[in-house]
């Protein structure tokens, strides 16, 4: 981790106010590595005893780092070696900046350390000796400038006057130059004599002005001949000119000129760079030998010198060419030829998406190196984004965040930062910062759809999948990875269902069955692996689509008897169209594979009896003649209308007897003194009387009606676990109860005979705690549906679910009595339930049996002493295809039937009486 990455991470945590303040030390150059420039933890008022743990650091530009900070002491030490000459040169005063960042809270200083110079140079001449050549001519007063020594240090301690060597004839003078440095030229002070001395050898010494001061030495060697009488003169000693530090090469700076009165050679002049000009002015200047025009040779820079002081010659072309000097001051003009600079000293990323408006991403700085509103610089970034920059030093800058980021948006931002001088025409630079922005767990998963609805058909194979739950996360990595889990609600489904928690492919374990459980309603979770994880639930429904996997089940005749065959009887000379009797049966299907049709499958004489092909009721085909057979076998056909079609076959022995209706006579009034179901009716009925009554009397028989439906739905509850039945005549009494687990579907209770007229009539519908229970009105073909009791007057169990109102046919009184014909075509088209909800609702069978009459004489008519079943038919079985339901109703060897209206039993009750007392004198006679 660099220093700024940590400083970024510091200041995106603990940034609250920038603290800024100035500091400034001197120590010399050449200081040895650990010394002190000074105690900045005391100098800056910072708690020295929190040091260490606000992380503070010496930040510098450049390559190297000169200092840093002793933790335990709070000094600022020397870290390199510094040359005050590498660094600054001949510019004084010579400085090295340094900013010092602390963090917990972050505070930034600034800090200045002034390098002092020492004496660490001697001066240098260009050269350990020196020739001139000096006509005996020259006059007293003559000045020849000598070359000059360097010395790179500065103040006290640069060159600072120069000496030479005792002689009679000259004399040295120390100038001073504009930039403080020093010169030297020889004034002759005694005229040459050639002839009395030809050469001369001086020592020239450059010294310093430190303690002890350093020197150096040079050899003037001076040969004197026979003069040129006339030195050319410049018209003027020093010359001025501006120039632009981007002006091109050959630019013309100054023209210069000198004069010669001399004639010939002698007058000729020469122009050129007086012998100590620096190399660095040959190499940016180029003078004219001929004419004097001073160019620009090389590229000019304000900011590395802003004035050259240029000295120039001229020489005439004499045997002893006569010699003049003149100096030219070129001052360079600042142009704005530099582009700001962008300096990241550190960047935090990636940042989070919930980091918090003001959050500090990176650190800049920036700087121009040309001067006044050529360096004034202005930094911002592109629009549109939401980051800012803000300034709390000159030329520093941090960049910050100004909104919320949303990385699902945006995972990324280049971030260009501008800097741009104030310059004419403006100069800008341009810094590419990519901030990536990391996730946070801000999105709960979705999945592909709210709620799903899966068809499964029954029997099916065990470990199957049924479903895939699809769902997206925009979150990235941990965030996005999904698990889905089956929540358990209803842990009844724990072994039928399971869900793969990485694909979420929802399985089935089991084999389902439609009879028992038509929908299974569960909640799947779809949950992120973030911190903390979210979650989106998911409804799914699974429907069992049903199958034609039940056959038809006969009810009567019983086909667990003990007996081969049933046997009903028939009068003789009985005429056609009359009911015989009636094959009940019942399909544990839905729709059509529970749509049972009947047909006669074998018949003693087919001719003889038919088959209702909808109900299952026998009828005499046409009347029964004295020879006709007295034992009749007919097998009858049961077939469902299913894929593939299941049946099942019923037969039924018919015997054609005299003795048919005194039999039912003694049988009906046969009552056994000790059945207890006599006292059970006698109850039922008083307690449907009695809430009657109150129902009308006052609102509080409200109450007691709920309790007395509420004790009803308990005992068929308890009672609809097993089956029983108990037949002490041909066929007394049936309890009948559709097997399978909780809840029950079926539960039948039949009533037959001797005895029917001690019953009530219970008529119940299926019933599922399936959710389906709230969607009557789009309940699906064949689904198990609601109780429904009548006992005496109807009356309703109390369910969650919607109930379907009861036809008021099957409503019977105590003063229905049964007669001993009425016979019914099978056919006839009766009264059919109102609406399709009870025609696909009526799967059980309906059982009646006939009430005690009035009177005291019991017969068998078309009314209450009947006995049948509903059979179950889809939506697509019209009501012309129906009979009516309540010949469903029947009582074996009885032709009696259910009717359609009050006054038409009444009539028929009324006429058979007589015929009934006509029959039983015959008998007493016999």
């Amino acid at each position: 981790v660099t220093t700024g990455q940590v400083l970024s991470l510091l200041l995106l945590f603990g940034v609250s106010d920038w603290v800024s303040a100035a500091i400034r030390y001197a120590i010399p150059e050449e200081a040895r590595r650990g010394s002190a420039v000074g105690n900045v933890v005391a100098d800056l008022a910072l708690d020295l005893g929190r040091l260490p743990g606000r992380r503070l650091r010496v930040v510098s530009g450049g390559n190297k780092k000169y200092f840093g900070v002793d933790l335990t002491s709070g000094a600022l030490l020397v870290n390199e070696r510094i040359d005050r000459e590498e660094l600054c040169g001949a510019l004084s005063p010579c400085s090295l900046s340094f900013e010092i960042v602390v963090e917990n809270p972050l505070e930034l200083y600034s800090g200045t350390v002034e390098i002092q110079d020492i004496n660490d140079n001697d001066p240098v001449f260009p050269s350990s000796q020196a020739r001139l050549e000096i006509s005996e001519s020259v006059a007293a007063g003559a000045r020849f400038p000598l070359e000059s020594a360097q010395d790179p240090d500065v103040g006290i301690n640069s060159l600072q006057t120069y000496q030479l060597s005792a002689n009679p004839n000259f004399a040295l003078d120390v100038q001073t130059r504009v930039d403080g440095s020093k010169y030297a030229e020889l004034v002759l002070e005694k005229e040459l004599d050639r002839e009395e001395q030809r050469e001369l050898n001086l020592v020239l010494t450059a010294l310093d002005g430190g303690s002890p001061p350093r020197s150096a030495h040079v050899q003037i060697h001076i040969d004197v001949v026979d003069a040129n009488d006339n030195a050319p003169v410049f018209n003027q000693s020093t010359y001025k000119a501006n120039v632009r530090e981007n002006t091109p090469s050959g630019t013309l700076v100054a023209r210069i000129s000198a004069y010669d009165l001399d004639d010939g050679p002698n007058g000729d002049i020469v122009y050129s760079f007086s012998s100590h000009t620096p190399a660095k002015v040959r190499e940016l200047f180029a003078l004219d030998s001929a004419t004097g025009e001073l160019r620009v040779k090389g590229q000019l820079d304000y900011e590395e010198t802003k004035l050259y002081e240029i000295y120039l010659q001229a020489k005439d072309k004499g045997a002893v060419p006569g010699v003049a000097h003149c100096k030219v001051l070129v001052e360079v003009v600042d142009v704005n030829d530099n582009a700001p600079e962008v300096t990241v000293t550190s960047v935090y990323s990636p940042v989070p998406e919930d980091a918090a408006p003001g959050t500090v991403v990176a650190l800049l700085s920036v700087t121009d190196l040309d001067s006044h509103d050529n360096g004034l610089v202005n930094c911002f970034i592109s629009p549109g984004i939401p980051f800012m920059l803000s300034s709390s030093l000159k030329n520093y800058y941090t960049l910050k965040t100004e909104g919320a980021l949303d990385r699902e948006k945006a995972a990324e931002y280049n971030i260009t930062i501008t800097a741009k001088d104030s310059g004419s025409p403006p100069l800008s630079a341009v810094k590419h910062i990519l901030v990536q922005v990391s996730d946070v767990n801000d999105n709960a998963p979705k999945a592909s759809q709210d709620s799903y609805d899966v068809y499964v058909l029954e029997n099916n194979a065990p470990g199957i999948p049924i479903l895939n739950v699809s769902a997206t996360d925009p979150d990235l990595g941990r965030n996005a990875h999904l698990s889905y889990t089956l929540l358990q609600g209803d842990t009844s489904f724990g072994h039928l269902f399971s869900i793969n928690r990485e694909n979420g492919t929802l399985y089935l374990l089991t084999s389902l069955d439609h009879e028992e459980q038509v929908e299974f309603s569960m909640m799947v979770q779809v949950q992120d692996g973030g911190f903390p994880p979210l979650a989106t639930n998911v409804s799914v429904s699974v429907f069992v689509t049903d199958l034609n996997d039940n056959a038809p089940m006969v009810l009567y005749p019983h086909p667990n008897t003990t007996t081969t065959t049933y046997t009903d009887v028939v009068a003789p000379g009985t005429p056609a169209g009359h009911m015989v009797t009636k094959v009940v049966a019942v399909d544990a299907d839905a729709g059509y594979n529970a749509w049972i049709s009947y047909t006669l499958l074998q018949a003693t004489d087919p001719s003889l009896f038919s088959v209702g092909l909808h109900n299952g009721e026998i009828f005499t085909a046409r009347q029964l003649r004295e020879d006709d057979a007295p034992e009749h076998t007919l097998v009858i056909l049961l077939k469902d209308h299913g894929e593939p079609v299941l049946s099942t076959s019923a037969t039924i022995s018919i015997s054609v007897s005299e003795m048919v209706k005194e039999v039912l006579t003694d049988l009906t009034d046969v009552a056994p003194a000790n059945d207890p179901r006599r006292h059970v009716t006698f109850y039922l009925i008083l307690a449907v009387i009695l809430v009657s009554a109150a129902f009308f009397i006052t609102m509080l028989s409200v109450g007691i009606f709920k309790c007395y439906k509420w004790r009803q739905s308990k005992e068929l509850y308890n009672s609809s676990r097993s089956t029983t039945y108990r037949t002490p005549g041909p066929f007394h009494h049936i309890d009948a109860v559709r097997g399978g687990f909780t809840p029950p579907s079926f539960y039948h209770q039949v009533y037959l005979t001797t005895d029917s007229r001690q019953s009530d009539l219970l008529c119940k519908k299926p019933f599922t705690s399936s959710p389906l229970g709230s969607r009557q009105g789009t309940i699906r073909n064949g689904e198990p549906g609601l109780y429904h009791q009548i006992v005496g007057t109807t009356s309703r169990l109390p369910t969650p679910a919607e109930q379907a109102q009861p036809n008021t046919d099957w409503r019977f009184s105590q003063t229905q009595r049964p007669g001993t014909s009425g016979s019914q075509n099978g056919e006839e088209a009766g009264a059919w339930p109102n609406n399709q909800f009870d025609t696909e609702m009526l799967q059980a069978m309906i059982l009646a049996s006939a009430n005690e009459a009035a009177d005291g004489n019991s017969t068998l008519g078309g009314g209450n002493g009947t006995m049948g079943l509903s059979a179950r038919y889809g939506p697509q079985f019209t009501l012309q295809h129906v009979p009516d339901y309540r010949q469903n109703v029947y009582i074996p060897g009885s032709n009696a039937t259910l009717t359609n209206a009050a006054g038409k039993r009444d009539a028929k009750n009324a006429a058979p009486a007589g015929g009934n007392k006509k029959k039983s004198g015959k008998k007493e006679k016999k």
